[in-house]
């Protein structure tokens, strides 16, 4: 698979990335899924253009601080339960690329305890910002 930084308006950006980020999050359609939390994984990869992310004093406010992703998870966690995997991504996509400095966003996430028989079911989304 090629990686997204091969893509034209990715080709002058860093990635930014959090990797199985585990959460305890109320999701799912069915009956079973609304009565209590499971456990996804999620992933996000950000891409941050270099002229805004090459920090010259080596000072966090120069850069996209990983709390900012873990932070946005929390928040779109906390209002509540959420019954697609897609929905879940989507919103989290869509607040991550909000951010004046990030120009894409990847962001995946996976329900590892839904079948025996696998390592998990999960969905994952890729957005461009489309003003550069």
């Amino acid at each position: 698979m090629l990686s997204a930084l091969h893509h034209p308006q990715l080709a002058d950006c860093r990635r930014l990335f959090l990797r199985n980020y585990e959460v305890s999050i109320n999701i799912g359609v069915h009956e079973f899924e609304k009565k209590g939390e499971q456990r996804v994984l999620i992933n996000v990869d950000l891409y941050i253009p270099l002229a805004l992310s090459t920090p010259a004093a080596d000072q966090l406010h120069e850069v996209v601080d990983y709390d900012f992703m873990r932070e946005t998870i929390a928040q779109r966690m906390a209002q509540g339960h959420v019954h697609l995997q897609e929905t879940l991504c989507d919103d989290v996509a869509r607040i991550m690329l909000a951010h004046p400095r990030v120009r894409a966003v990847c962001v995946s996430t996976m329900k590892p305890d839904v079948y025996p028989d696998c390592e998990g079911v999960g969905v994952e989304v890729f957005q461009i910002k489309t003003d550069k």
